[in-house]
């Protein structure tokens, strides 16, 4: 076509006004650019509702607080679900008139018990193949896995573990992986749902194994086989957590400058270890040797995220100073050891070795058994310090079963303590709580009466065990 002067006149006319439209068609989509992509942090909200209770006054006791202290004679208030006050020998609490009055003369009270190592519900009882949820054992890498999504709530584990003082407790996956997925802090208060256990507002913990579990699993399937392996595994995760939140950074700066920025896929697995990066999810890592935690933490520090507690540790007494320069924590067996070869060099005197050089020590269960039984585990611990010279109070060995859990899981400014404001999470002992004959004579969550060792209507039974054999079994 033969352009006239007239005709090309037009044409740069019509293609001014093409640009001016276009010019204000992008204004247009500027204003009406696709909403910003956010992320819910917690689609799965606790609906936890504490059980009713009413003020309660125990008098003339023996009181460990959890925090290191001892009171004889002592008195302990708690109402609103709330501790309200703690009193001296001889110091008298104005409490209203329709308080419960309880003379502890002879008896012991603590803090409710924190088992921050169980796998109650995902490896429920009876233990059969159709209930074994636990393990993701189809890759090395499963951190996008939730424990909550297999915790079974008909569990009759979680009854037996209330009559032994455990009002608290964390939920992890197994140990197969590197990665295990998500934990899940509980109040054990058997309910239909999940969800109605689950413990308001306690962050999601992270399931981490080195050493053999990993390299045995995964060894003829594809790696790693090796420790060194295991960590090349750890790195190439961290590695790529870190590429997932420079994408998102990208995103969220794009969009905040007005660009009409395109969010990147969501990776479920890769979100849950940036959320660890972050410092939103707590790292809870299986580990048995000295040297392998010593590994780990140099991990640690390349990537710049905290591991909050190595788990079973039972060479933790080895390195116990660079632990508490580091401030993690060690959860330990009182007397397990030698089952494999890298759990063949722990000693009885593991635990309080830790406790006396000042890193944070924990007993933990590991066990549904255990679990019943926790008071006796940390008795076992601490009778085994003072034998090697030890000489630990029971005040401060408390500690290992409720303040520093609590601390693990970061719930400690709500429970884990008998302190004013905290959370009436309250165990009457009918004797000693280091001895043998002791048993949880009363167990209070949130200030309610969940156990009651005299009112057999007040254990839980599983739905589960109903018309079974071991209907609500005998505590």
């Amino acid at each position: 076509m033969k352009l006239t002067p007239t005709k090309l006149t037009l044409m740069l006319a019509c293609t001014m006004s093409l640009l001016t439209a276009g010019c204000s068609k992008q204004t247009d989509n500027d204003s009406a650019k696709a909403p910003k992509v956010i992320i819910d942090p917690n689609p799965y909200p606790s609906t936890y509702t504490p059980i009713e209770g009413q003020p309660t006054l125990i008098t003339n006791v023996t009181i460990l607080d959890g925090v290191g202290n001892r009171i004889e004679n002592g008195s302990i208030y708690f109402a609103n679900g709330k501790i309200q006050a703690l009193a001296e020998s001889g110091q008298t609490l104005d409490v209203p008139d329709e308080t419960a009055v309880i003379d502890g003369a002879g008896k012991w009270v603590t803090p409710g018990i924190i088992d921050n190592h169980s796998h109650l519900g995902v490896y429920p009882s009876p233990s059969t193949r159709s209930h074994s949820d636990g393990n993701e054992m189809t890759n090395p890498v499963t951190a996008q896995v939730w424990a909550e999504h297999s915790v079974w709530p008909q569990d009759p584990g979680f009854g037996r573990a209330l009559a032994g003082g455990v009002t608290s407790l964390q939920i992890l996956p197994g140990s197969a992986n590197l990665f295990g997925g998500r934990s899940v802090v509980l109040k054990n208060v058997p309910n239909r749902t999940m969800q109605d256990m689950k413990f308001p507002d306690a962050p999601y913990g992270m399931k981490m194994a080195c050493g053999e579990n990993p390299k045995r699993v995964y060894g003829q399937k594809g790696g790693p086989m090796t420790r060194m392996g295991n960590v090349a595994g750890y790195r190439q995760a961290w590695s790529d957590a870190q590429d997932y939140m420079r994408k998102w950074d990208k995103y969220e700066t794009d969009y905040q400058a007005g660009k009409d920025a395109k969010a990147p896929k969501r990776d479920l697995k890769l979100e849950t270890l940036a959320g660890v990066l972050n410092g939103d999810i707590r790292v809870h890592m299986h580990c048995y040797r000295a040297d392998e935690m010593t590994v780990m933490m140099d991990v640690m520090q390349e990537f710049d995220y905290q591991i909050g507690t190595f788990h079973h540790a039972v060479e933790a007494y080895k390195i116990a100073d660079k632990l508490k320069a580091n401030n993690v924590c060690s959860a330990m067996w009182a007397d397990w050891w030698g089952f494999k070869m890298e759990a063949y060099d722990g000693i009885r005197e593991n635990i309080p070795a830790v406790h006396a050089a000042g890193a944070c020590a924990i007993v933990h269960s590991d066990s549904d058994l255990g679990i019943q039984r926790l008071n006796q585990e940390a008795a076992k611990a601490w009778s085994d310090g003072k034998r090697a010279g030890l000489d630990i109070p029971m005040k401060d060995a408390w500690t290992w079963l409720s303040a520093n859990p609590a601390k693990s899981l970061g719930v400690f400014d709500k429970t884990g303590s008998l302190e004013k404001g905290k959370q009436a999470d309250v165990v009457l002992w009918n004797d000693n709580p280091f001895s043998t004959y002791a048993k949880a004579e009363h167990v209070y969550i949130d200030g309610g009466l969940a156990y009651s060792l005299s009112d057999s209507t007040s254990w839980p039974v599983s739905d589960f065990e109903l018309g079974q054999v071991g209907e609500g079994d005998t505590k």
